[in-house]
């Protein structure tokens, strides 16, 4: 298994034809996202965000989504928008490569940590998360406007 990054350092999409592949494992944790998927990353690198896939075999095994900012907080903020493995390749290391590659980049570019957030139904991710060292340092709030 390999992690090929598919945006460069600018947010531009490098790699589009592994953009589509990846597709169908994003919609294992992202069903609601637009049925034009290309367009909808596309504004998400716009916007900052940059992409890698794991492959084995030919095929994408699994994806993270992520970003770098500043805030008053943690300084530089390497933050995991989505990391998702296929469902039938969980538990054999896939996510696990993607947290070391993750870090392995936060730590590149001077980030202290490394930070996500996880839906409050996804008690298996939660319990990856906290095998991978994890902690809980904060609730995550959301009004409807």
């Amino acid at each position: 298994m390999h992690i090929l990054a598919l945006t460069n350092a600018s947010r531009e999409l490098t790699e589009p034809e592994w953009l589509k592949r990846a597709e169908g494992v994003h919609r294992q944790l992202r069903q609601q996202l637009p049925s034009d998927y290309q367009a909808a990353m596309q504004a998400i690198f716009a916007d900052g965000g940059e992409m890698v896939v794991a492959i084995d075999d030919d095929a994408v095994v699994g994806l993270a989504v992520y970003r770098a900012f500043r805030n008053t907080f943690s300084g530089l903020r390497f933050y995991v928008d989505d990391l998702v493995s296929d469902k039938v390749r969980r538990s054999r290391g896939v996510g696990q490569a993607l947290i070391e590659w993750l870090e392995h980049e936060a730590r590149q570019r001077g980030a202290a940590s490394l930070e996500l957030e996880s839906g409050t139904q996804r008690t298996q991710a939660h319990k990856f998360y906290f095998r991978e060292g994890f902690v809980i340092n904060s609730f995550s709030f959301r009004k409807p406007i």
